[in-house]
């Protein structure tokens, strides 16, 4: 079926600048994707691609609507202004021709040229799922070769491209057996129910089943009466793999999607299997179904695989980080489920929070742990410390066992010091910024990287908000947050060679992660205090910083490739150790590397010592 293209016009090329991605993309790479790019004027019943078109190009829809079809014709998801498809994105549908739904603008984007520019800008690779990069490239393409992990494509695949079929809702007056006639007749597993457009509730053939004719309900009454009211519900821009881990973690096969607060669909379990066969995917399920420290122990132990298949698909740094702590979380979160089993249920609410790289969603197959607890304010000592020193005592060994051994500085919720209330916690971070000596330099280091993993988040959420309003535009504390991230040091020399261990067990490697990885860390850290900005990835802290104005947009995509490619090498180092069977650490000896690497080793070092430089300097001016 060929193309058909009504008439074609210019690109506007002003659309790259205005977009929230494209936009943050240097002049000329702009430039070289809209010299690239063709764009298309349909009319209603247009084909503006077909099955081939589609994974020639990414269609970035301009103006009205477009229908994604099977190959019978059925209508499988619509389209609107600022949507894409094509590319790779959306593989799961099965789409065998694009439609025009009434009059359209669709832009066609070069794959080849994308690829190219991608190497440059790794945003690219996060915000164009599937997109088809090079392969070898420093950054790592989020796509896979022949043989990668499938978890990659459910990393970076929107919800929204799952979703199959307009929602099928009914009020919840319905009756049952109204509501199991709708079912059979829309061959759904599922309806959601709502009032005033609002979702209120999901009945599911399993609710039929054990609801209304194993108990013997009468089919007359409503559907309210068998429903999971405020059932969970995912929005549609977040990943699949997000999906996929909560199903698993709560046990439950469907799931809402939500467009803000518009219903946009339904995904199951079914669909997200469909993506999947062996992988990362399987691994995190697999992490619910164990009722033993000993069952999660066996699951860990595959985590250094996992790394070393992502490694060989060439997978970003950004998303091997994602998919490694993800399983990190899912362990935290079991051992967490089986010791409320154990003890029973928690006195008062809490929240796991999880610190460092697991918190940033930057772990690697060598890892200890760092997290805490932080209790309702309702919490009592007397009546209910021993419940929570028993269960925080029960993770901590247990991710012990599971091979997160420790943390050396005993920064773990098992220390009675980092399982707290959260008036307490406020205490300890308004001293922190208060009165910045080392100590409370380096505990604001381990714990402004915080993220809720399991329990009441609302606890973590409001203490973090207070702690940026404290931190943003304390110049004081910032100076000496800034003097303390000068003190971890990019391994160049007097000439800007790099600069090995001279002693030790480590003679003559480079340590990529304290020497490499920390201080863009570091720098992104201080970039988010002073701005106010709470996210915890380094690489969103980076992309905030440019939005603020905190650095220039050039420096910001100077210092994201430079860590992307500094992680990348430190995984793959990793990767080669496991396959050798030793076990994995952080310092490689430049030797191993090509001379190409070790060149961009010293650029990348470079790029984090100059902009160590400027806010140095900006630091010893007073000017924050």
């Amino acid at each position: 079926m060929d193309q058909t293209t009504s008439s074609a016009t210019p690109f506007p090329a002003d659309r790259l600048s205005g977009h929230r991605v494209f936009g943050q993309l240097a002049p000329q790479d702009q430039a070289l994707i809209a010299a690239g790019a063709r764009t298309g004027q349909h009319q209603d019943g247009d084909i503006v691609a077909d099955r081939d078109g589609l994974h020639e190009c990414l269609h970035w829809v301009l103006d009205g609507q477009v229908t994604l079809q099977d190959s019978e014709g059925k209508a499988l998801l619509e389209l609107g202004e600022g949507e894409w498809f094509g590319g790779g994105m959306g593989a799961a549908l099965p789409v065998s021709v694009v439609v025009a739904k009434g009059p359209c603008q669709v832009a066609l984007l070069d794959l080849s040229v994308l690829s190219d520019v991608a190497l440059r800008a790794p945003a690219l690779l996060h915000f164009l799922p599937q997109h088809h990069g090079h392969a070898n490239g420093p950054a790592g393409s989020v796509a896979t070769r022949s043989g990668g992990d499938p978890a990659l494509n459910l990393m970076t695949t929107p919800v929204r491209s799952l979703i199959k079929r307009p929602p099928i809702t009914l009020s919840p007056q319905t009756t049952i057996r109204d509501a199991a006639q709708v079912m059979s007749e829309q061959r759904v597993s599922s309806v959601l129910i709502t009032e005033r457009d609002h979702l209120f509730g999901l009945v599911t053939d399993r609710d039929l089943r054990n609801r209304v004719i194993a108990a013997g309900m009468d089919t007359s009454r409503p559907i309210a009466d068998i429903a999971t009211l405020a059932p969970m519900t995912i929005d549609v821009q977040n990943p699949a793999f997000d999906a996929l881990l909560l199903m698993a973690r709560h046990n439950i096969h469907h799931v809402p999607v939500l467009d803000g607060q518009r219903i946009a669909g339904m995904i199951t379990a079914t669909d997200l299997t469909e993506q999947h066969s062996t992988s990362a995917v399987y691994l995190a399920g697999d992490v619910y179904k164990q009722k033993t420290v000993e069952g999660l122990q066996s699951i860990s132990a595959k985590v250094g695989r996992l790394q070393q298949n992502l490694a060989a698909a060439e997978a970003s740094a950004y998303s091997t980080g994602h998919i490694v702590t993800a399983i990190t979380d899912a362990i935290t979160c079991r051992l967490l489920q089986l010791g409320e089993a154990q003890l029973g249920p928690p006195p008062v609410d809490y929240v796991w929070v999880a610190a460092g790289s697991q918190a940033r969603n930057e772990q690697t197959a060598k890892s200890d742990q760092d997290n805490c607890m932080v209790l309702d304010d309702s919490y009592d000592p007397a009546l209910h410390g021993e419940y929570f020193r028993a269960l925080s005592q029960y993770v901590c060994d247990g991710l012990n066992a599971c091979g997160y051994v420790y943390c050396p500085g005993e920064m773990m919720a098992m220390t009675d010091q980092w399982r707290q209330p959260r008036r307490r916690w406020a205490d300890y971070f308004s001293r922190w910024t208060g009165q910045p000596d080392p100590k409370a330099l380096m505990l604001t280091c381990v714990f402004f990287d915080l993220r809720a993993v399991y329990g009441q988040s609302a606890l973590l959420d409001g203490l973090r908000q207070d702690v940026l309003a404290q931190t943003r535009g304390n110049t004081i504390f910032l100076a000496y947050m800034v003097g303390n991230a000068l003190t971890h040091q990019p391994p160049l020399g007097m000439f800007k060679g790099l600069s090995t261990i001279r002693s030790g067990e480590h003679k003559g490697t480079i340590d990529l992660k304290h020497t490499g990885v920390v201080p863009i860390v570091d720098l992104a850290r201080v970039y988010a205090l002073a701005g106010g900005d709470p996210a915890v990835n380094t690489h969103d802290r980076l992309l905030g910083a440019a939005a603020g104005g905190a650095i220039s947009e050039d420096s910001a995509r100077d210092l994201r490739d430079a860590l992307e490619f500094l992680a990348f090498t430190r995984i793959q180092h990793q990767a080669r150790q496991i396959a050798a069977g030793q076990r994995p650490d952080n310092f490689l000896n430049p030797d191993d590397i090509s001379s190409f690497e070790r060149s961009q080793l010293k650029d990348a070092f470079g790029v984090v010592q100059s902009l160590q430089g400027v806010l140095g300097q900006r630091y010893q001016a007073g000017r924050f």
